[in-house]
């Protein structure tokens, strides 16, 4: 059984602020280790639970976080920016199962540090009308290559939202949402005894099943016209309103490669304190 873990950083054990999730920051070094307990402890109720192989990639910013010299000897690290999948690099291998861990809600919804690949410039996502989650939109690309969500951990809201994407995973909310700056966290003796039983647990329904390759359309919305009027520059890309495009690609694979492009040619046309 080869199992990935996408691990992000804002849903991770006691993150609640900018400062803890900012490379380079003082908060940020005492919390990745935090974070790498977290994917320690899900790798350990892995391989209890039948892993073989674990794949952790590395999900957040710089996607350079995890302390590899303290990481699970059972786990194999894959760390560093511009992969072709970005969050999901690695969905394609042939695992058997994937675990989101330390991810958020999304863009324009209540939750610790909730946003939608860009931290604070996109307003919504929606996927086939529906509004998404880089939780839901990476559960929609799993599901392309029949791969079953296992376990989601993060906040509160966060579990509750996966659970209308991810029907037979298991969830460990390591925090209770106060405000977007603000939660009551679980310690991380605590957070991390959960997420090994769960891993554990989730395991009962990892295994590969028959994938279905779908048109997909999403909609990204900005919090201002020059960022939907760049992004609209995009071939197959078109605004749909004032602050807000829309795509249509034939495959989730392909939809998400567009959404990064979207994501990083707006990212590119902001402009300081502005936006």
């Amino acid at each position: 059984m080869r199992i990935m873990i996408s691990a992000d950083m804002e849903g991770a054990t006691g993150v609640t602020w900018t400062g803890d999730v900012v490379p380079g920051t003082e908060q940020w070094q005492r919390f990745r280790r935090l974070f790498t307990g977290d994917v320690n402890a899900c790798v350990e109720g892995l391989v209890a639970g039948g892993a073989t192989s674990v794949l952790v990639n590395e999900a957040h910013s710089s996607q350079r976080n995890l302390l590899l010299e303290d990481l699970h000897p059972s786990a194999r690290l894959l760390t560093g920016r511009h992969k072709p999948l970005s969050m999901m690099q690695g969905i394609d291998s042939g695992v058997d199962g994937v675990v989101f861990l330390g991810y958020h809600t999304a863009a324009g919804s209540p939750g610790v540090l909730a946003h939608t690949y860009l931290e604070n410039s996109i307003t919504g996502v929606w996927l086939d009308g529906v509004h998404a989650s880089e939780g839901r939109l990476n559960a929609a690309l799993a599901a392309e290559y029949g791969v079953p969500v296992l376990l989601v951990t993060g906040d509160d809201l966060t579990c509750e939202d996966a659970r209308s994407y991810a029907l037979r995973a298991q969830f460990v909310a390591v925090k209770e949402c106060v405000s977007r700056y603000a939660a009551v966290c679980l310690p991380p003796s605590v957070s991390f005894s959960q997420i090994t039983d769960a891993a554990t647990e989730a395991m009962r329904v990892a295994g590969r099943y028959e994938g279905d390759v779908e048109a997909h359309r999403i909609e990204v919305e900005f919090d201002a016209t020059h960022l939907a009027d760049a992004a609209a520059v995009v071939p197959t890309v078109t605004l749909v309103g004032p602050r807000r495009v829309g795509f249509d690609a034939e495959s989730m694979t392909e939809a998400m490669k567009a959404f990064k492009v979207v994501t990083h040619v707006a990212a590119g046309a902001i402009e300081g304190i502005y936006g």
